[in-house]
């Protein structure tokens, strides 16, 4: 009964979580257009916070309570989700054309991000553990406070890239009606309230799951978590491709990667460090391998193609596997 309570929390936590950032983008938006903030850099900054909040609500959460291991598996888990299965699902409804600037830009700087994270997981390694004998539940490595400011660091350096190549290649902007400021600070304020009242039930729940079904907090962040904290990126990435507009599709997903490995992880280890246990240490490496993978796929043909995203999918499903059983 416990147990079932526990999923029905869950179940509704998502809701909450989900239907918040959508609000919450919805107001800021707003908020923005009022001081005639351009809708580019709106793009760039408010809406991709809106589609990571949920990983972002949810890690930061976790580092409060001092759950390190959903903080940084939802991250990890998150990432290869939108890799895998939300380009892999995609590539099923049409071929993914990529968009120059993805591939040059983007595309690389979200597998450096990935590497460096690792190298630094690496330089932080315990002297005292042995990671060929240890238990994947040992503490292995820290990403801590100076690791966190190098993050946010790295995350405002690429805004401000973004910033600057938009600039160069303006955009005509679109009239949009605008909502009056007492309108827009009530959506900011509902969007909140649901996005921390979403984000701590889902936490709660998750960690009572994972307890009552023996799993570990890195499984239960890397599965349940992460799948459900990803279902913005899905949902927008699918809805692009049925529509034709891939490129949406793909930059969706690379970005939301970016954004989740230098800001979330960032904020999530500037508040608690966050001990990397021998499994997410490991998943980082995995993480980065299919990274450059999908990226092979990506400048192959310029595209992935229907039968790489099948691959893409049936790695994922090994890597769940792989996960559930180690």
């Amino acid at each position: 009964m416990k147990v079932l309570l526990d999923v029905i929390i869950l179940v509704f936590g998502f809701i909450f979580l989900l239907k918040g950032a959508d609000i919450f983008v919805d107001g800021s938006s707003a908020l923005a257009r009022v001081f005639n903030v351009p809708s580019l850099v709106i793009g760039l900054t408010i809406v991709a916070l809106g589609t990571s909040a949920p990983e972002l609500t949810v890690s930061s959460i976790a580092a409060f309570q001092k759950s390190n291991e959903i903080a940084i598996s939802n991250v990890i888990g998150s990432n290869s989700f939108n890799l895998l299965v939300v380009l892999g699902a995609c590539a099923l409804l049409c071929p993914l054309p990529l968009d120059n600037k993805v591939l040059r830009r983007d595309f690389p700087i979200s597998i450096l991000a990935t590497i460096l994270l690792i190298i630094y997981v690496i330089v932080t390694f315990r002297k005292d553990v042995d990671i060929y004998t240890a238990s994947m539940s040992e503490y292995v490595g820290v990403i801590n406070l100076i690791g966190g400011i190098i993050l946010i660091i790295l995350f405002i350096s690429y805004i401000l890239l973004l910033i600057y190549d938009s600039k160069k290649n303006k955009v005509e902007e679109e009239e949009i009606e605008k909502k009056s400021l007492s309108q827009c600070f009530i959506l900011i304020i509902v969007g909140l309230i649901m996005i921390i009242g979403g984000g701590e039930a889902v936490v709660y729940s998750a960690k009572n799951i994972a307890r009552a079904a023996g799993m570990t907090e890195t499984l239960i962040g890397l599965t349940i978590v992460a799948i459900g904290t990803s279902i913005p990126e899905l949902a927008t990435s699918l809805v692009a491709s049925r529509k034709g507009d891939v490129g949406l599709a793909v930059g969706n997903v690379v970005g939301s990667n970016i954004f989740n490995l230098l800001f979330i992880l960032g904020v999530s280890s500037i508040i608690d460090p966050i001990d990397v246990n021998l499994a997410s240490f490991i998943d980082l490496i995995i993480l980065a391998s299919v990274s450059i993978l999908t990226y092979i796929f990506c400048i192959t043909k310029r595209k992935i193609a229907t039968n790489e995203g099948i691959v893409m999918l049936c790695i994922y499903i090994g890597y769940m596997i792989f996960a559930a059983v180690r």
